[in-house]
């Protein structure tokens, strides 16, 4: 019963504050001009093929990536693994960036029934216990929730959802990647202005 009203408290604030802000929710990081947001759901074909030349692209421009979690219903173990990355994440940042990009990488050998078990694997080889139960208490399937409220208030209707964003405050200061092959474009056009 905690656990839940925890897990709704937070929800609830977050949702107030995407409501007040809109436009906050596409902008950088702190101390970045530009930055590269991406919504992807951890089962999602289209994410995996996306993921390197997003990584690619940080890399090369030396700018951050903002990864919201946007599991599709569809997809009968993306939530949980998102919750698995974002146990991940409590360690470092960059860990469940890693336990991401590695479930991308083996997507075709993951089901809900061996998910933990290949979590359990990635742990280990990082030297890290995970726990029977993950997310006891609910706070990140919170996180995942308020993940999703974001790309609900910006009318997201699909994964990967890819902007690249900048700080400036005349012009525009996002824009859609609809086409991949246009990233890097994108991004020496955001830098410029």
């Amino acid at each position: 019963m905690q656990r839940t009203r925890i897990a709704l408290a937070f929800l609830l604030l977050t949702i107030l504050a995407v409501a007040q802000d809109k436009d906050s929710i596409l902008k950088p990081p702190k101390g970045a001009d530009v930055a590269i947001v991406i919504f992807e759901d951890l089962e999602c074909p289209d994410c995996a093929r996306a993921a390197p030349l997003v990584e690619e692209a940080a890399k090369a421009y030396k700018i951050p990536v903002v990864r919201h979690d946007y599991p599709l219903p569809k997809h009968e173990w993306a939530y949980d693994a998102a919750i698995l990355a974002r146990f991940f994440d409590t360690h470092s940042k960059a860990l469940g960036n890693q336990f991401r990009d590695t479930v991308f990488q083996h997507q075709l050998e993951i089901t809900k029934q061996n998910l933990h078990d290949f979590a359990a694997k990635f742990g280990a080889a990082n030297k890290f216990d995970v726990p029977f139960i993950v997310d006891p208490q609910g706070k990140l399937a919170a996180q995942i929730e308020a993940d999703r409220a974001i790309g609900n208030a910006i009318g997201l209707d699909h994964t990967p959802t890819l902007y690249v964003v900048s700080n400036k405050r005349a012009g525009t200061p996002f824009v859609e990647v609809v086409d991949r092959t246009q990233l890097f474009q994108l991004i020496d056009s955001m830098k410029k202005e």
